[in-house]
């Protein structure tokens, strides 16, 4: 059976006990495994009642952020790589007193649109800032995800190759790649084969339509996608992620140019998103299966 995340913003935006509830219901009744939930600080949530809620509920969870401006790990300010390198810690603690093992996004630097090229002193910051901060997950059993993000929202790791850098880097056993079908749209030659070339680097995978709307209906060969997955083995969770300005709040609309909604009904989005990430891995199955075998007379 395929494993079939969601991300939260499908259902909410708000960090509330009452919003979370709603998300962690919708999940669990439409038959995903995991939920997907952007970082909140641990102060302003009831963290004890999600980790219990997650368990009731028999749902896995990850974690996603976005390092802000102030919190870079890149920067040439030591007390901007310091104060990223704290909100890191702290969403591993957070995701692991969730009982997830998954922290994801853009990790390794400010997550938005940059005036500038990253330079080789900035790569080599945010890699030694990174290498300590994934010896500091390990004994938590938290893997670091690295999402690699379009031109418009990193400067910094656009391609699976740039990704592989980074990972050769920074050395650690603990740190994965996590990619993203709508950033690989826009700058990988070849989704299915940049999918094949990250391999056993793979740790986490966004599924999202070339519009962000419901797959299927935009440009994206997920046929393609779902046999490069099969091909490498991949056991682990497929997560859609879709968003609209009617559930997310004005500021991650900009950020994220949200200027019109391609849906309004998240149930149905939902439902059609596992329903079609189901059957597209398992004919992905079935298409190995027959290559496999030889039929011999």
């Amino acid at each position: 059976m395929s494993k079939i995340g969601i991300h939260s913003f499908v259902w909410s935006a708000g960090s509330s006990k009452s919003e979370l509830e709603k998300a962690l219901t919708h999940t669990h009744e439409l038959g995903f495994d995991l939920i997907e939930l952007s970082y909140s600080d641990p102060d302003q949530i009831d963290v004890r009642w999600l980790a219990d809620r997650l368990r009731e509920l028999k749902l896995d969870v990850a974690i996603s952020m976005g390092l802000p401006p102030q919190g870079d790990i890149s920067s040439d300010d030591p007390s901007v790589v310091a104060r990223g390198t704290e909100d890191l810690k702290k969403a591993i603690a957070l995701t692991r007193d969730l009982g997830g093992t998954k922290l994801a996004g853009i990790l390794y630097a400010a997550h938005g649109k940059s005036d500038l090229a990253p330079t080789r002193r900035s790569w080599e910051t945010s890699v030694s800032a990174f290498a300590k901060v994934a010896e500091h997950a390990k004994p938590s059993g938290v893997t670091l995800n690295l999402e690699v993000a379009n031109r418009f929202e990193s400067n910094m790791l656009n391609t699976v190759a740039q990704g592989l850098a980074y990972l050769a880097d920074v050395g650690a056993s603990n740190v994965f790649l996590h990619l993203d079908t709508f950033h690989m749209n826009i700058e990988e030659a070849d989704i299915a084969l940049a999918i094949r070339h990250a391999g056993d680097k793979l740790g986490y995978v966004h599924i999202g339509e070339s519009h962000r709307g419901y797959l299927g209906t935009g440009t994206l060969d997920f046929v393609s996608i779902f046999d490069a997955l099969e091909a490498i083995g991949w056991q682990d969770y497929v997560t859609f992620e879709s968003f609209s300005s009617a559930i997310v709040d004005r500021e991650l609309s900009v950020k994220m140019g949200l200027w019109r909604d391609l849906w309004a009904d998240n149930v149905a989005l939902a439902r059609h998103a596992h329903a079609f990430i189901e059957i597209g891995r398992e004919t992905a199955k079935l298409k190995a299966a027959l290559l496999k075998t030889a039929h011999l007379p």
